[in-house]
């Protein structure tokens, strides 16, 4: 290792940029307290150079979004909101706060934004408890003439309690592409409600919004829940605002996954769901292209219970990720971003119509946003076959349920990709196609494999060597023209830090 990687790297780059000159510091103060760290960090960006990205909630955020989370800003404590903190000193953690929250608004046209969250499942979880707060809480308290929960007797503490862990949430189904915090079982949020979902079709696999209509109506929910983690196609949100205020409902939309197109001006109107939604959450990190944390968005009735996050249910915010989110918003208002936002679409809708000339069944037949679904069933492969597969020949992605899978949430039937990260690399449709043929090659090359007793497996595969070969060539090939992160010299950084 260089005496001084830093020196060492600006004598042999006269050219440079001050984030990858910041990158290279960031990392030689690392190796002095833990090697080990360092040398993880840039075998990542080995690994991630040499696979293509096709994990449809994953992005390459900018350097300068990076560097925002790296600074003393993590040493900050500051619960509460700005100009109201439990905590002295929060200034300056005040001006970004509202630095952020402005951003955020403005990218939108939200009343309002709490950035403080540190992920989509934190977001969720503080909307809920806010709606709760706001339309079951309050109400009850002014009826019992008490102004605080701590002038409650035991009995009447109890009786409130039950009345909001009893609270109806319709959202779609996880096997319909709902997210896990939608009202799985297995999550939080099916203990916290009285769940009920809404699935698509079993014949089209899409969303039918006189279904849902009549599933709100048998149920009479206090939210009913839109947005999803794997589902190709749109939301009519003025419909679902229609069917919520028909019900007396909240309607809360979950964007994480498309937030990215709402903010570059992709989804508009009826599908974007600021116009419609009285709360919407996201992740920050997916197709907005920020650090991995969340953001929840109300109108205005909404606001005070949300600022009272802490004590609710959040702890500390995080400042440096505050500020990261600050940067990521400040990014996605340009023009750049909006022209990327439309590649995204372009790029998922090309890969779909490369997935299905390569013989593959691509669910609804295509995609409206930056992911679309395979069924692997048709080729004799579990999902965990097909994920692992292609990821030894040079693609990463996830396996996925899809409708009404009788394979279950571990193996799963289907295949999810995503464009938001080769976007960002640069790829465009002619990639997508070459991507696609590859993944058509790969799948068409690939075998369950058995298990001990000879029977066959649903986790084991086998590659044809030559189909594998000629794969990781033409993978090579394509991030060798769109390489990740391509202002950080790799070579150095493993001669100085590996």
């Amino acid at each position: 290792m260089p005496a001084s990687p830093l020196l060492s790297y600006l004598s042999t780059h006269p050219s440079f940029d001050p984030e990858t000159v910041a990158y290279i510091a960031s990392l030689q103060a690392i190796v002095r307290s833990a090697p080990e760290i360092a040398r993880s960090i840039v075998r990542e960006l080995e690994k991630q150079r040499s696979n293509i990205k096709l994990i449809a909630s994953e992005n390459y955020c900018s350097l300068a979004v990076q560097l925002a989370m790296g600074n003393l800003l993590t040493d900050k404590y500051a619960e509460g909101y700005p100009r109201h903190r439990f905590y002295a000193g929060n200034d300056n953690v005040d001006d970004i706060e509202e630095l952020a929250q402005a951003e955020a608004r403005g990218l939108f046209g939200a009343d309002y934004a709490n950035v403080q969250p540190h992920c989509g499942a934190d977001a969720n979880l503080m909307a809920y408890w806010a709606i709760l707060t706001t339309r079951v809480e309050t109400p009850a308290l002014e009826k019992l003439g008490a102004t605080n929960l701590y002038e409650l007797s035991d009995l009447q503490w109890a009786d409130l309690r039950a009345t909001l862990g009893n609270q109806r949430l319709l959202g779609l189904n996880y096997y319909s592409g709902g997210h896990l915090t939608h009202g799985y079982r297995y999550n939080l949020s099916a203990r916290m409600f009285d769940i009920h979902s809404y699935a698509v079709r079993s014949d089209t696999f899409l969303l039918d919004y006189d279904e849902i209509q009549a599933k709100a109506i048998e149920v009479r929910p206090l939210i009913l829940l839109a947005g999803y983690s794997a589902y190709p196609r749109r939301i009519d949100f003025r419909r679902m605002r229609a069917i919520a205020d028909s019900v007396g409902a909240v309607l809360m939309v979950d964007m994480a996954h498309f937030a990215g197109l709402v903010a570059g001006g992709v989804f508009t109107g009826d599908f974007s769901p600021f116009p419609h939604a009285h709360v919407v959450t996201t992740t920050t990190h997916k197709t907005l292209r920020g650090p991995r944390a969340g953001i929840v968005f109300s109108t205005s009735e909404f606001a005070d219970a949300l600022d009272k996050g802490c004590p609710l249910m959040m702890g500390g915010p995080l400042p440096h990720v505050v500020a990261a989110k600050a940067v990521a918003l400040r990014e996605a208002r340009s023009e750049e971003f909006k022209a990327y936002s439309r590649r995204i679409v372009e790029n998922a809708q090309a890969l779909a119509d490369a997935c299905m000339a390569a013989g593959l069944t691509v669910v609804t037949g295509g995609t409206d946003n930056h992911l679309l679904l395979v069924n692997v069933v048709p080729l004799g492969l579990t999902g965990r076959q097909a994920e692992s597969a292609l990821h030894s020949c040079g693609i990463t992605l996830n396996r996925n349920s899809l409708p009404f899978d009788r394979n279950g949430p571990w193996y799963t039937s289907g295949l999810r990709m995503g464009t938001p990260a080769v976007t960002t690399l640069g790829m465009g449709p002619a990639e997508m196609r070459e991507i696609g043929d590859v993944i058509g090659l790969v799948l068409a090359a690939t075998k369950p494999g058995k298990n001990p007793d000879g029977t066959v497996s649903k986790a084991k595969y086998q590659v044809d060597p030559v189909a594998r070969s000629e794969a990781r060539k033409r993978v090579t090939a394509l991030l060798d023209r769109f390489p990740v992160y391509p202002q950080l010299d790799l070579p150095f950084m493993k001669e100085a830090f590996c």
